[in-house]
């Protein structure tokens, strides 16, 4: 994907997201989101670390004992930031280029859009080719997570937008579906169909 339409899907995601979070209730904030142990607000703190510094990636990776998991949790919440600071920070990210150490900020903020609007019956198209770019680098990516544990022998096609990849038994369905299966999303699941039962996700 050309960088310029990359970033304008960033932006455009990063704005969609602070509207979106600009209308909840205090109740929608503290909601479970797809994320294992995270809040709908450690999400949106999440979003907003992808500015994240070197020095301050290095602290946080310090105090919790480099362990990935640990430490992009315990930076979202021990992050005091209220809601209209989370907010006003996404907002004030939009234009910009920097990214944190490491980070994929187009994969991060189509996939974690989801973790929050799903969770709270928000319906949040993702743009087909960000989806398709992001479902490609879940595809081959081997850290943090580990494809190949989940869907190893397995292939996958979208029935929205051109997108198929893998081989053997096929998972189809929604690319949206897609991309939370390949991200270690249960709640894909629901929406797929064909080897979807081979699926082994956590394993």
């Amino acid at each position: 994907m050309d960088d310029d339409v990359m970033w304008g899907h960033i932006d455009a995601g990063r704005a969609g997201v602070a509207d979106m979070l600009s209308s909840l209730s205090p109740e929608q904030w503290s909601t479970p989101s797809l994320c294992d142990g995270w809040t709908v607000r450690d999400v949106a703190v999440h979003l907003t670390q992808a500015h994240m510094g070197l020095g301050q990636f290095l602290s946080v990776a310090v105090r919790s004992g480099f362990r990935f998991n640990t430490m992009i949790r315990r930076a979202a919440q021990d992050e005091a930031m209220g809601p209209e600071q989370i907010v006003g920070a996404l907002r004030a990210m939009v234009g910009s280029r920097r990214k944190a150490p490491g980070a994929f900020p187009l994969l991060d903020v189509i996939v974690h859009t989801q973790d929050i609007a799903v969770p709270l019956g928000i319906d949040r198209p993702m743009p087909p080719d960000a989806a398709v770019d992001s479902a490609q680098r879940l595809w081959g990516m081997r850290f943090p997570l580990h494809l190949a544990r989940a869907s190893r022998g397995l292939s996958f096609r979208a029935t929205d937008c051109e997108f198929t990849i893998g081989q053997g038994p096929e998972v189809s369905g929604p690319m949206r579906d897609i991309v939370l299966v390949l991200s270690g999303r249960q709640a894909g699941l629901a929406g797929l169909s064909g080897a979807a039962d081979r699926i082994r996700l956590g394993a």
